[in-house]
């Protein structure tokens, strides 16, 4: 691979991993991998991506392997409370929050625990991925704990005898379920997120990964938006402007024929459900059409 050449780190297999190369090809990029090949190569842009462990993201950004990583925000975290206790700043920058791979650190407890609060804790023995999120969340509580650290199969640790409860990754709830336990508390909120190097790059590398970053937020931006005409009495305009959800200043125009009605024009930043258009349609609008929007620049 060329110098020149932009690396995206994204997770190999996981829940990340569908939408994050969903991402880049919505951002243009088209990409060639042979099969079981951990490295998708750009045929269109300078990127190519490395399909890796999610918990390498961080390290690979950290060592300048990659200049770019797409990481959940609990490994994020995990990682800068590391770097902390080592009283050294982490060595990646976050650029952006992704809108997608939402899910939560919780605790579970099995169904038969007696939670009756984060006093319930004291002294437990609680098996986790992510012991300095977990140590943090009970310090703030004034809480002592045993935390057990482990790399993975969390939820079967009450089961092995290893731990009371656990802390782990939450989306679903399915597999705490199977699992016969039940979340009692949130730990911490995550997604996806972008990271980068803090190395510097070229000057025609960091001229790519920002307009790599301009085509991911144009991304984000129109993920749930729709582009909605209508006709309506201009009376009823400021009553209809209201309903459209996330719009800022929607476009009007004349109807031919007409002096009492109009044309509007609006892109909606938000979901437009059934109940919204039968709201504009009680509120007097009319021919309402709503389309997809597939890019978007501010």
């Amino acid at each position: 691979m060329s110098p020149e050449r932009i690396k995206l780190a994204i997770q190999k297999s996981g829940r990340l991993t569908d939408q994050s190369l969903e991402l880049v090809t919505r951002c243009g990029l088209k990409y060639s991998r042979g099969k079981d090949q951990l490295v998708c190569y750009g045929e269109n842009l300078p990127l190519d991506i490395l399909l890796v462990r999610d918990d390498d993201i961080p390290g690979l950004v950290q060592d300048d392997v990659c200049d770019l990583g797409i990481v959940g925000l609990n490994v994020i975290e995990e990682k800068r409370l590391e770097f902390a206790a080592r009283a050294t700043a982490p060595p990646f920058e976050q650029v952006m929050t992704l809108d997608f791979g939402r899910c939560r650190l919780a605790l579970a407890v099995p169904e038969e625990f007696d939670y009756g609060g984060p006093a319930a804790l004291r002294g437990r023995r609680i098996a986790t991925s992510y012991p300095r999120i977990l140590g943090r969340w009970l310090a703030t509580r004034g809480l002592e704990a045993d935390i057990v650290a482990l790399s993975g199969a969390v939820e079967i640790a009450p089961r092995l005898g290893r731990a009371d409860l656990i802390c782990d990754l939450v989306s679903s709830g399915s597999t705490l379920a199977a699992n016969r336990l039940r979340e009692v508390e949130t730990v911490l909120d995550s997604q996806a997120a972008l990271i980068r190097t803090p190395v510097p790059v070229s000057s025609a590398k960091r001229e790519w990964m920002e307009r790599l970053l301009v085509r991911m937020d144009g991304v984000q931006q129109v993920r749930e938006s729709k582009y909605i005409m209508l006709h309506a009495p201009r009376a009823a305009l400021p009553r209809i402007t209201a309903l459209l959800p996330g719009s800022e200043h929607p476009t009007i125009l004349p109807l031919e024929g007409t002096d009492e009605k109009v044309a509007l024009h609006a892109v909606c930043r938000e979901n437009v459900f059934w109940e919204t258009l039968e709201s504009l349609k009680a509120a007097g609008a009319s021919a309402i059409l709503v389309l997809p929007v597939e890019k978007m620049l501010a």
